[in-house]
C-alpha cells in the first residue's frame, strides 16, 4: 500500500530511524581536532598568548556530578556535619574526572581557564566545571614526554595567567578543593534575650566559622598535595549560613595546584603595556577655567 502526499505538505518523521541516527552519533567517536575545528572560551588575546606561548586550544569541555545528601543532615546538631562534606568532595571528584575524561578525548594536556559552579542544596549537591582544552602545539610536555599521554591538568587559571605561570616554570596539576559544614551552637534562652537588646558578638556563629574555616583549608592543602602540587595560587572561598539552614555554616575554598617543573624559578620581567583603544574622554574647555573666572563673568 503506497501513501502519497499532497505538494507543500511535511511526511511525518520515522521514529526509528530517527533514534538509529542518533545511536550512530553517540556511538561515533570525535574526529581530530584539525577536522572538526576549534572550539574554545578564551577571548582573542588568550589565544594569541596560548600561540606565543606554544599551546592551542582545542575543545570547550565540561564535567558535571550531581550527588545526593541524605535527608535530615541538616537537622539541628552539633559538631561538623560529615554527610554534607563527604558529598560535596565526592560531587567535585566526580565533576574533574568528567572534564579530566573529556580533555582526553580530544587528546588534551590540560583544561584552563575552568569556570567552577557549586551549588549546595538541601538534598543534593552540584558541580558544574566547563573550561577549554589545550596542549602543546609541538605535541609534547615541557618535558619532552608525549602530551597526549599524561595526566590532563585542570586548572582555574586564566590562559593569561597560565602562560605567565609557565614562563615562570611552574606547571598546574590540578584543582585543590575543600569544603566543610558545622552546625552553629543553640544558644541559651537567656543568652538570646541578652542578644536581643544590644549590640554583642554571636560566638556560636563565631566558633562555627573558625570550625569550618580550618577544615576546608586544610582538606584544600591536602587536595594539592595529594595531586602533586607545591602549592595553591588563585584561591577563592565562599562562606556563611546555609540559605536553607540557617543554624549552620559552611566554608569553601578552591584554587589550583602548581609545581615547579624547571631546575629553579625564573623570574619573569614585566613589561608595560599601553592600550590603545581607550575611550576618548570628552569635556568642555570652559570647565578649566574654575569658579573664579566664572565669578569675574558674572
Amino acid at each position: 500500500m503506497s501513501t502519497s502526499f499532497s505538494p507543500g505538505t511535511t511526511p511525518p518523521a520515522d521514529i526509528r530511524a530517527e533514534m538509529l541516527l542518533g545511536a550512530r552519533s553517540l556511538a561515533t567517536p570525535a574526529p581530530p581536532s584539525e577536522k572538526r575545528g576549534i572550539t574554545s572560551d578564551l577571548s582573542v588575546d588568550e589565544a594569541l598568548l596560548l600561540h606565543a606561548a606554544g599551546w592551542e586550544p582545542l575543545d570547550l569541555v565540561c564535567g558535571v556530578a550531581v550527588v545526593s545528601v541524605p535527608v535530615g543532615v541538616w537537622n539541628w546538631g552539633r559538631g561538623a556535619i560529615s554527610l554534607a562534606s563527604d558529598a560535596h568532595d565526592q560531587a567535585v571528584d566526580q565533576a574533574a574526572a568528567q572534564l579530566r575524561g573529556e580533555c582526553s578525548k580530544v587528546h588534551g594536556h590540560g583544561v584552563v581557564g575552568v569556570r567552577v559552579e557549586v551549588s549546595v542544596r538541601t538534598h543534593h549537591v552540584d558541580v558544574e566545571l566547563v573550561g577549554t582544552a589545550v596542549r602543546p602545539i609541538s605535541g609534547k610536555d615541557a618535558r619532552g614526554n608525549d602530551a597526549a599521554q599524561a595526566m590532563p591538568f585542570v586548572s582555574d587559571l586564566s590562559a593569561r595567567d597560565f602562560t605567565l605561570l609557565q614562563r615562570a616554570g611552574w606547571m598546574p596539576v590540578g584543582l585543590a578543593f575543600g569544603a566543610s559544614f558545622v552546625y552553629a551552637p543553640r544558644r541559651t534562652a537567656g543568652t538570646a534575650m541578652k542578644q536581643t537588646r544590644q549590640n554583642v558578638e554571636l560566638t556560636n556563629y563565631t566558633e562555627a566559622m573558625y570550625s569550618a574555616r580550618e577544615s576546608a583549608m586544610e582538606k584544600m592543602q591536602r587536595s594539592a598535595l595529594h595531586a602533586g602540587g607545591q602549592g595553591v595560587v588563585e584561591v577563592k572561598v565562599t562562606e556563611g549560613p546555609m540559605s536553607f539552614a540557617r543554624h549552620a555554616v559552611g566554608f569553601t575554598a578552591w584554587g589550583t595546584a602548581v609545581r615547579l617543573v624547571a631546575e629553579a624559578h625564573q623570574f619573569v620581567q614585566p613589561q608595560v603595556v599601553l592600550p590603545l583603544d581607550d575611550a576618548v574622554v570628552t569635556f568642555e574647555a570652559e570647565s578649566l577655567r574654575g569658579s573664579e573666572s566664572k565669578g569675574r563673568r558674572r
